[in-house]
């Protein structure tokens, strides 16, 4: 989504004291398991230096992988979102595509192409980078193709090209930047070969602008003369003739509100505005079309009239091929305040049968039988299941959980009242919220708070989205002073990964994965010195005990997760304890101590 952002509700909560101190001492622990790491990683810009990290004290070797109930994706979603641009570029040939440019400044860079693509991802996942956070889902930005060119960013700041793959041209293709369509399925083989779903962002909302270069390439008459050569950031939009009737030849009157020549004006009310003057989608319309003019005589579209189908019938088609074809898992879905929740529900129903009919086609690639997946981007939705799961929706975005987070690591209290309030919610059921501390829409957490901030991300209640560099503090880029967002979707450090975090969110990642428990089993209390909960599934009888910032000789209760005489492994430090009298002494200080059944 790229329309500004509105104030994110706090909905404060009473929450638990705990001092401070206790922050401090979980951020002295990991800053002591990472420091052998670092000086490495450092060296080597690899990220498979900082793949090992240092424990608090060397493990006894366990000839057994440990307990594990994972749960099915639904009940248990771990979800790595990616700027796919700005991850890994693994085909450089690629680059440039469409004649788009890169800026030497880097403050003119944020908003141009990067070079990351499908093959960069691939290999990523070749490597291992996400299986030991737990990942089983990636979120790649929508790689069909977008415009062309450039259009004016932020206050006549930089040049904003379709880098985020929220400007899109032609639904059917895939963008010559992204790779091929070879490269896709390689990537969605490859994924489902590590038991990772592949999950599009995908937008009915609204297409790209219609920018100097791609009227140019499309010959859609409604330029001044040399108007490519001229355009520059102050003068952009007098190179287009914006009373030209020829506009008729873009997507025309029956597509889209535009406000253009021949065109409806754009409505007052969230289903029919035009977001950020972009050209709005209506799908709404009962009246079946045509291919628009350009899409007719577009060189090496898949695009083909369809009888008798309406524009949403077109999007749905053109975005449920993408399954159809690649088996591509799931969606998530942009602006779903702008769309009327019919659409979303067809979109999902045709969806899950284009998903079953290439399972039933290539029953050695499947993951599993599991249905098609949906979430989506409702500005300013909470943790709450709502009318829109309805609609066809299983999961949606949680816009409180950042802001929450972000108060409570400012405050260092206990995260338990949101815990609580977030694992009656889920109540036993599949994951209904996407809880995240950083997006592309809203800003990155704080750089220095990451290893508290990723404790609560990461045993929270619901699904998890991670943001492509949280686990390695990723720094903020550039950052457009009339454009903020930008600064979020720098490229991924992988010179300069934190192995510190890294090494956090791995045990922390890892440790989910292996516990359904975590994503929606009942929460239990049982501490406030150290801060300790347990969590327990009774649909599946998993379990687990979860206590943070703990000191050295810390006795830590086990409630009724764990009987006494039980054998217990500590996933964080991966050393074996045993329950007495209803607790474990832990020898060594840590930000976390994870307790699960020994193998």
């Amino acid at each position: 989504m790229l329309n500004a952002p509105i104030p994110l509700s706090s909905q404060a909560a009473a929450v638990l004291p705990l001092r401070r101190a206790r922050w401090a001492l979980a951020l002295a622990a990991a800053a002591l398991l990472g420091c052998a790491a670092a000086p490495q990683a450092q060296r080597s810009g690899s990220p498979a230096a900082v793949a090992a990290p240092a424990a608090v004290s060397a493990p006894a070797p366990a000839p057994r992988p440990p307990a594990s109930v994972p749960g099915s994706f639904a009940d248990n979603p771990i979800v790595y979102f990616v700027v796919t641009d700005r991850f890994a570029n693994g085909n450089p040939a690629n680059d440039g595509a469409y004649g788009r440019q890169r800026e030497k400044d880097p403050a003119a860079d944020v908003g141009t192409f990067h070079g990351g693509d499908l093959k960069g991802l691939t290999g990523k996942i070749r490597e291992g980078w996400f299986k030991p956070l737990g990942v089983n889902a990636i979120w790649i930005t929508a790689p069909y193709e977008q415009i062309h060119g450039w259009v004016v960013g932020g206050n006549k700041e930089f040049r904003h090209y379709a880098y985020h793959g929220y400007y899109a041209l032609d639904f059917t293709v895939l963008d010559q930047a992204m790779g091929t369509p070879e490269e896709l399925r390689e990537l969605v083989d490859t994924a489902h070969a590590n038991g990772i779903r592949i999950l599009f962002d995908v937008v009915m909302n609204h297409p790209g602008y219609l920018d100097i270069q791609t009227a140019v390439d499309l010959n859609i008459p409604v330029l001044w003369p040399r108007a490519l050569e001229r355009a520059t950031l102050q003068n952009y939009h007098r190179q287009i003739d914006y009373n030209n009737f020829e506009f008729k030849q873009w997507w025309g009157r029956p597509w889209v509100r535009a406000g253009l020549p021949g065109y409806l004006e754009g409505g007052r009310d969230d289903l029919t505005s035009q977001l950020a003057y972009l050209p709005d989608f209506r799908t709404d319309s009962p009246e079946p079309v045509t291919l628009p003019p350009f899409l007719k005589n577009k060189p090496g579209t898949r695009a083909v009239d369809l009888p008798n189908t309406t524009v949403r019938g077109y999007l749905v088609k053109w975005l449920t091929d993408w399954v159809r074809e690649y088996g591509v898992d799931g969606f998530r879905v942009d602006t779903v305040k702008h769309v009327e929740p019919e659409a979303w529900t067809e979109l999902k129903r045709e969806a899950t049968a284009a998903l079953a009919e290439w399972k039933t086609k290539n029953p050695a690639k499947k993951i599993d039988d599991a249905p098609f997946w949906m979430t989506g981007e409702y500005w300013g939705h909470g943790p709450e299941r709502g009318r829109l799961h309805a609609a066809g929706f299983d999961n949606m975005i949680n816009f409180d959980f950042q802001e929450r987070a972000s108060q409570l690591v400012k405050d260092g209290a206990s995260p338990d009242a949101l815990f609580q309030q977030y694992a009656t919610l889920q109540a036993g059921q599949p994951a209904q919220m996407l809880n995240y501390i950083s997006s592309h829409d809203t800003k990155l957490f704080a750089r220095d708070r990451l290893i508290e901030a990723g404790s609560a991300l990461l045993l929270a209640p619901g699904g998890v989205q991670i943001y492509y560099g949280d686990e390695t503090a990723r720094p903020d880029g550039p950052v457009p002073g009339s454009d903020p967002q930008q600064s979020t979707r720098s490229d991924m450090n992988w010179a300069s990964a934190d192995a510190t975090v890294l090494a956090h969110w791995r045990r922390l990642g890892g440790f989910r994965a292996r516990h359904v428990a975590l994503a929606r089993g009942e929460h239990q209390k049982l501490a406030d010195a150290p801060y300790a909960f347990a969590r327990l599934d009774r649909a599946s009888g998993d379990r687990v005990v979860v206590a943070l910032g703990v000191a050295a000789g810390a006795r830590v209760p086990v409630g009724q997760a764990f009987a006494d005489g039980d054998t217990l492994r500590d996933a964080y430090s991966g050393r074996s304890l045993t329950v007495s009298a209803g607790h474990v002494t832990v020898d060594a200080a840590a930000p976390a101590v994870l307790l699960e059944a020994a193998p």
